[in-house]
């Protein structure tokens, strides 16, 4: 049985997404965007446009042309620039020192504003903004850094390693490990934990490919361009969860060669949960025993969530898995991003290497880490535990069910995975309501993530003004059909 409160047929047709990615092309299809944009040919053409503002470098375009809204053109376009305006610094008048203060904080107070107005209206992405760390204000006054290995003091003393090992004992407990058999730290994000994850599987791997979705975030495809490693893209079923029977195919195809399995708990897009048991039977029935595989968690937001839903697939390293990686600032809330990752400890002795002028040893990804977040979390963590994570857990999911029953009252179609708090719906077609509301959007679908800080009066002006976005959408599309019609036939007189 699906785990997706909504069928494939479902997905496939009324709400427009994209079906499963075939194996036999590597073509794109072209789909409406949000607005209007003009299409530039080239980089170019692009920079010319663009000139006025500041010259970007030149992406490799992932859906078709880049494309800025200077210019309206073609429906079809995918990607729209908005570049970034610059904040010049501030230099003082005449040597008024004092001048420059009253200037620097008319400006931090402007932008105070304008963050407390996005954040009345951030819906898109998965980030809990229902946080307050007051407590905590006099620490940003030292400069906190956990270098290197977190359970291995270096000679740096203004660290915060005894708040990092506590929450990295909190997460080792709910992925059930002991304490001796794991080895962590706190991440600068949750591509780093990705980025970590995939390099212990490569490192006691070398010659493994890396098996991973078509609806994986983009950080596991970008670790496997980092470490050069050959990977292989496995289709997907309608509801974003890995097709397993090409997951099956393609691991047969390459038996020979060892397998390091990227598993999603929430894709980024329509929250789905691939099933860890059934990729675990699939690597044991094509005949990879488990010294040939290691399987990466992406857990960055549902591996926080999962944990706390009753009858939910259990995400454990009593199975043998790899790794798990989540983000701090998404579920747990901070106001820098953050994350852990586990793995074990047999496994991280292949890229740990002794540094010398710490006087410690490091396996990190970055060597230097932000100190202050693994005081937030610990913060957090403290406060709530484990039965106040599983209360957000609770009030997320139920009010994701009642923003989809909503939309579905509304005439909007949306669909909800049983295990997710993603609610996907029709990409809205006015530009200025995605910017205004934040929205993540892909293809023809956009998603909102109800975070703990969503509550009902959010989601009512939420659906209030997409109603009548919509409604201003299909008048003007209409009223097109007249007016062109008026055109084309200029020469007759309306009747009476």
């Amino acid at each position: 049985m699906s785990r997706a409160l909504f069928s494939p047929a479902l997905l496939a047709t009324e709400l427009a997404l994209p079906r499963p990615v075939s194996r036999d092309t590597e073509d794109l299809e072209n789909v409406e965007g949000c607005s209007p944009t003009a299409r530039v040919a080239d980089a170019k053409a692009f920079r010319k446009t663009s000139k006025a503002a500041c010259s970007p470098y030149q992406a490799l375009p992932i859906q078709g042309p880049l494309v800025t809204v200077d210019n309206p053109g073609p429906a079809s376009d995918q990607i729209t620039h908005h570049l970034t305006p610059a904040l010049p610094v501030l230099e003082p008048e005449d040597g008024l020192r004092k001048d420059l203060d009253e200037r620097i904080v008319k400006v931090i107070n402007d932008y105070k504003e304008r963050l407390t107005e996005r954040t009345k209206h951030h819906l898109g992405y998965p980030y809990n903004l229902d946080f307050d760390f007051s407590a905590l204000e006099g620490l940003q006054r030292f400069s906190i850094n956990n270098l290197g290995d977190p359970f291995i003091e270096s000679n740096y003393g203004v660290h915060s390693r005894e708040f990092e090992i506590g929450v990295l004992q909190w997460f080792a407990r709910l992925w059930e490990i002991d304490q001796d058999e794991y080895w962590g730290y706190i991440t600068n994000c949750g591509t780093e934990g990705n980025l970590h994850g995939i390099l212990v599987g490569r490192e006691n791997l070398p010659d493994g490919i890396l098996y991973a979705s078509h609806e994986t975030h983009y950080s596991v495809f970008k670790a496997a361009r980092m470490y050069r490693m050959d990977s292989v893209k496995v289709d997907t079923l309608a509801n974003g969860e890995m097709d397993y029977e090409h997951f099956r195919t393609v691991l047969a195809a390459n038996v020979k060669r060892p397998a390091i399995v990227n598993v999603n708990c929430g894709t980024t897009v329509k929250g789905a949960v691939d099933d860890l048991d059934r990729v675990l039977d699939i690597l044991w029935e094509t005949g990879y025993s488990e010294d040939r595989f290691f399987i990466h968690v992406d857990g960055a937001l549902f591996g926080m969530m999962m944990p706390f839903i009753k009858k939910a697939p259990r995400v454990s390293f009593r199975k043998p898995i790899g790794s798990v990686s989540v983000s701090g600032h998404k579920f747990i809330g901070a106001p820098v991003p953050c994350g852990v990752v586990i793995t074990r400890q047999k496994y991280v002795a292949a890229l740990s290497s002794d540094v010398e002028y710490l006087n410690s040893r490091d396996a990190t990804i970055m060597g230097s880490r932000n100190g202050h977040a693994p005081i937030y979390m610990w913060f957090t963590l403290t406060r709530k535990g484990y039965e106040g994570m599983r209360k957000d857990v609770e009030r997320c999911l139920r009010n994701a069910h009642v923003l989809k029953s909503m939309l579905d009252q509304a005439g909007v179609k949306a669909m909800l995975n049983e295990l997710s708090s993603t609610v996907v719906f029709e990409r809205p077609r006015e530009e200025a309501f995605v910017r205004k509301w934040q929205l993540a959007c892909e293809g023809e679908v956009a998603h909102v993530v109800v975070m703990p800080n969503v509550n009902m009066a959010i989601l009512e002006e939420f659906v209030t003004d997409l109603i009548a976005s919509r409604t201003r959408h299909f008048l003007q599309a209409a009223m097109k059909v007249a007016s062109d019609a008026r055109a084309a036939h200029s020469d007759d007189s309306d009747e009476d």
